[in-house]
């Protein structure tokens, strides 16, 4: 597998952003570029990540494409047709979004959001935006969500089926989806049914940490990798079964270093298992 994470420091030009990923010891990325970049601009950067052995992991499309808001939902719609087609462009691993809310928090709970109507609201949103754009390269995929469809293997192994497009696949972020004491108790067993399940459709996964609280009621919170229950021991063994290219992100983490010791901790706990991170 891959390691990578944001970029810190200077990276204003394609060599100087491949110098920076590989000063941290990553060799995947996320998108340097962004819709609005010209076309020599999105090939310098392309050539750049291909001469530096560099996997441009995924292309974010953080929006609500199924809104209860109209023009938010059409706008959501568009700008994940926007960033697929740049995924595609680049021939990143993916395009990933979450599903949605149907609340007033685009990403937040809502009672509805898991409902028949809401799935089926899900199914027709994203093959309009696999429809729309034709991508050969690149896949849309849903980022797994404690209250949002898709909230474990299960329910995304449903979309995937009922969406029925080849290039939808999964992109995977086991913190999100430990959403109760047994699944953060037995991170491992849910790592294990998650790559069971969708380990086939799997393009590109998240890399953090989670801890529970012992204040009341049930408090879960995103943690460095390191500092939390998830069973990283697992989660690498699992990824080093699939394609030796697969990109494991770090993300939201709050500075440079916090970045370097996840990324640490993961290095050191792939050591003892015996796999092997590019």
């Amino acid at each position: 597998m891959r390691l990578g994470g944001p970029i810190f420091g200077e990276n204003s030009n394609p060599d100087s952003w491949a110098k920076a990923v590989k000063s941290h010891g990553y060799s995947a990325a996320f998108c340097p570029v962004d819709a609005e970049s010209d076309e020599a601009t999105i090939d310098a950067y392309i050539e750049a990540a291909k001469k530096a052995d560099i996997v441009i992991a995924e292309v974010g499309a953080w929006s609500n494409p199924i809104s209860d808001d109209d023009a938010e939902r059409e706008a959501a719609r568009e700008k994940c047709r926007t960033q697929l087609a740049l995924a595609d462009r680049v021939g990143a691993n993916c395009c990933v979004n979450i599903s949605g809310s149907r609340g007033a928090k685009w990403d937040g709970p809502d009672p509805n959001n898991l409902t028949d109507d809401t799935f089926d609201l899900i199914v027709e949103s994203v093959r309009s935006i696999i429809d729309a754009v034709k991508p050969t390269r690149s896949f849309y995929t849903l980022e797994t969500m404690p209250w949002a469809y898709p909230v474990g293997p299960d329910s995304y192994l449903r979309l995937i089926k009922a969406i029925d497009r080849t290039q939808c696949a999964v992109h995977l972020d086991p913190v999100n989806i430990i959403n109760s004491l047994d699944r953060y108790y037995h991170s491992g067993d849910l790592i294990r049914d998650c790559f069971t399940k969708l380990g086939p459709y799997m393009k590109s996964c998240h890399a953090k940490d989670i801890v529970i609280a012992d204040n009341l009621t049930l408090h879960l919170d995103e943690t460095r990798p390191g500092l939390g229950g998830l069973d990283y021991a697992t989660y690498l063994r699992e990824l080093d079964r699939l394609d030796p290219d697969i990109p494991l992100m770090l993300e939201h983490l709050p500075s440079a270093e916090e970045y370097a010791l996840g990324a640490e901790h993961i290095r050191s706990v792939a050591k003892e298992v015996g796999v092997t991170i590019r």
